[in-house]
């Protein structure tokens, strides 16, 4: 797909990714950049090489971070046209999809619509002409992911630590972000999730390169 055919408000948030960036300058630390720059490395062979390449995003509640990852990184490979990586993601226990992701993606530009077959999944649409990225909350090792020889990208300290062993996994690779849900119930949802939201595209994107 070209790039103009994704949603203008989210090409004016992609556009903003390198602001968003240099703003979280102090989080660089060297292990995250070794994790960076490792989960980067397997983007960019999978597009050098034409190996699919299967990460998938995992969190406790598998409601929030996780969920926008794979979301952006399906974004990502479109936006820059690896047809090779496939963006998954679960949690060690199922809850929902939270409304306040939902309404972040939504003032970010992107189309939200319930399924209308299953009221538990959610359908997010970045593009007319792309398949919507199907969300819900469900455990890692839910049949609707790869089930072997994939990434897992821990994006959750609780999950991090309190799962020493996930199945399947070829690798395991740490990359935590902090979780929104301490602002609901604050007033300041919005600015919150919005920022999380832009901090993990801007990552996301970040490994596909320039």
């Amino acid at each position: 797909m070209t790039n103009d055919q994704i949603y203008p408000e989210i090409i004016k948030t992609i556009h903003g990714f390198r602001d968003t960036l240099n703003d979280n300058a102090d989080r660089k630390q060297a292990a995250r950049i070794a994790s960076r720059d490792a989960l980067a490395r397997y983007v960019r062979t999978a597009e050098r090489e034409k190996a699919p390449v299967a990460l998938n995003f995992i969190c406790t509640h598998n409601s929030r971070r996780s969920q926008l990852a794979q979301i952006w990184t399906t974004v990502a490979a479109a936006w820059s046209g690896n047809d090779y990586v496939r963006a998954f993601s679960g949690g060690t226990e199922v809850t929902a999809l939270h409304p306040n992701v939902i309404r972040a993606l939504i003032d970010l530009g992107f189309r939200v619509e319930p399924d209308e077959d299953d009221p538990a999944k959610t359908m997010v649409y970045f593009s007319d002409t792309y398949p919507p990225v199907v969300c819900w909350s469900k455990l890692y090792d839910d049949p609707a992911n790869t089930a072997a020889d994939f990434v897992a990208v821990m994006v959750c300290g609780h999950a991090d630590a309190h799962c020493p062993v996930i199945p399947g996994a070829g690798r395991r690779i740490a990359l935590r972000y902090e979780d929104p849900k301490v602002s609901d119930g604050t007033g300041k949802e919005s600015a919150v999730y919005q920022r999380t939201a832009r901090e993990i595209g801007a990552e996301v994107f970040s490994l596909f390169g320039d």
